[in-house]
């Protein structure tokens, strides 16, 4: 094989993905690192974020071991967005990262999660954005920012390895909470909150710029040309790239550890119904929907319930679910194991499930997470709509969720929306590939017109699910759902309460 290749780098919550891309989005090589995380206490997500380095260099080496390293034209970085480090001088770190799915700051939500900053950030108060976990930090460990000489995403601390430059791009850092997102840059007064200082953050550019080469010690020992490094955007967004996804009738559906979708828009807007987000086309936006609990769902169960440690459900329990009717004979989830985002924004919310009789067994369970996110993703999607006037008409589905059958299906019943599967999964280090390769003109054009040609010629789709026969079954069951969550919120608010109180 002959041609440029470019390497989309996505470190996520579980691992990091060095995936070699050619031109034409083909997959030519990739390499994988596994990343542990720590729970020390209930809500908390917490990792070392040497490990963010460490894991992307081994990934990096494995896929290069089969390459020709001649090809090799370029390194994008996508990464796990919210998630963040406090380090010293010399790069260590004061304190363990601080995950995108740590709910420790629910009464810093409460607390600070004003209207302003809302309109001033397009994140709706709830406890994802690092600005509320930033603000415990200032409450309960104010010694750490004080201390730090750098509060990086997690893009910014790899680009810093690969460059030597403390850099980051606006799609990179806005999911902080700490951007202007009419400008791009950084909002002083959502700063003064934390009290950080601009000097203590990376410096930001244009999502899809290229930020530096590779340093000459790591580009020798990586067989490498010290080829450009590029800023992608987080791994939402990336995937929404991956996939194609630029237009406003359009979703991409990353059915990951979280679900996420998310739609383009050219102008600015801010709404309960989603956040707001800096698009791959720099200085346009994503609206975008989010829960926490998706493919976590399926590894609880099977890990707790299903005595597999690797959370891998079997095809037993496959076949038997798919024997259910929808409904599960009756029992419905909400699925807010990690509180509610899209549209509730409820830190306090947590996971209730409804029906229960003698005739339910672990097979109807595991069924009625796999309908809550369907009914849920509903819930989100009618928000959208009623938010921008333009119905979701056809969701692209990436991530490991997207393999199911099943799941991928009840998704377009519940929805009435087609589902699209990609044809790779590691769709997040492709649309990092895609800004690479525009980065580099390989498609032609320049600015947004050098993106939209690279998604065009590297998105890659497998086959497309429409709604079917259990479509019609799942309106009633839907006007129930959507009611749940109203029905229960005082009941979680009390719950919280109570676990607070020991």
């Amino acid at each position: 094989m002959t041609g440029p290749c470019i390497v989309g780098v996505d470190c996520s919550t579980t691992g990091v993905k060095a995936v070699v891309f050619d031109a034409a989005g083909e997959c030519v090589a990739q390499g994988r690192a596994d990343l542990e995380l720590s729970m020390p206490h209930p809500g908390r997500h917490e990792q070392d974020p040497a490990a963010w380095w460490t894991g992307t260099l081994d990934a990096l080496r494995g896929a290069l071991a089969t390459v020709e390293k001649s090809r090799v034209a370029a390194i994008a970085v996508s990464h796990q967005r919210e998630s963040f480090a406090c380090l010293r001088a010399d790069r260590t770190p004061l304190r363990p990262a601080v995950l995108w799915l740590d709910s420790r700051a629910g009464d810093q939500v409460v607390a600070y999660g004003a209207d302003w900053v809302h309109e001033l950030t397009g994140k709706p108060p709830d406890v994802t954005p690092a600005l509320y976990k930033l603000l415990w930090l200032r409450e309960h460990e104010p010694s750490t920012l004080d201390s730090a000489a750098r509060v990086v995403d997690v893009a910014a601390y790899l680009l810093h390895e690969l460059t030597g430059r403390w850099v980051t791009s606006w799609g990179s850092a806005d999911p902080l909470g700490l951007l202007d997102m009419r400008t791009f840059r950084y909002a002083p007064e959502v700063l003064a909150l934390t009290g950080l200082r601009e000097d203590q953050l990376p410096e930001l550019v244009a999502p899809g710029a290229v930020v530096g080469t590779l340093t000459d010690g790591l580009a020798a020992e990586l067989g490498l040309n010290p080829v450009p490094v590029v800023a992608s955007v987080g791994d939402g967004q990336a995937a929404g790239l991956g996939a194609n996804v630029l237009d406003a009738d359009a979703a991409y559906l990353n059915l990951g550890t979280a679900i996420v979708s998310g739609t383009h828009a050219d102008e600015y807007r801010h709404a309960k119904a989603f956040r707001t987000l800096a698009s791959p086309l720099a200085g346009a936006y994503t609206l975008e929907t989010l829960l926490s609990s998706g493919t976590y769902l399926v590894r609880w169960f099977v890990r707790r319930f299903g005595g597999n440690p690797s959370g891998v459900p079997d095809p037993e329990l496959q076949a038997a679910v798919a024997e259910l009717p929808p409904g599960a004979d009756g029992l419905l989830t909400l699925p807010y194991w990690n509180c509610a985002q899209t549209p509730h924004w409820d830190p306090f919310a947590s996971g209730a499930v409804i029906g229960w009789r003698g005739v339910h067994g672990p097979e109807h369970l595991y069924r009625s997470l796999l309908e809550a996110v369907a009914f849920e993703l509903r819930v989100q999607a009618e928000g959208v709509h009623a938010e921008r006037g333009t119905p979701i008409r056809r969701y692209f589905a990436m991530g490991g969720g997207s393999t199911s059958p099943l799941w991928t299906q009840m998704i377009a019943d519940v929805t009435g929306a087609a589902v699209t599967v990609c044809a790779d999964t590691e769709t997040t280090a492709l649309g990092a590939a895609v800004q690479g390769a525009a980065a580099l003109g390989l498609h032609g054009g320049s600015g947004h017109d050098a993106v939209r040609a690279s998604a065009a010629a590297m998105a890659r789709f497998a086959h497309t699910v429409e709604p079917g026969l259990n479509a019609a079954p799942y309106e009633p069951l839907f006007e129930i759902y959507q009611g749940l969550y109203e029905q229960l919120a005082q009941t979680f608010a009390a719950l919280h309460e109570l676990r607070e109180a020991g």
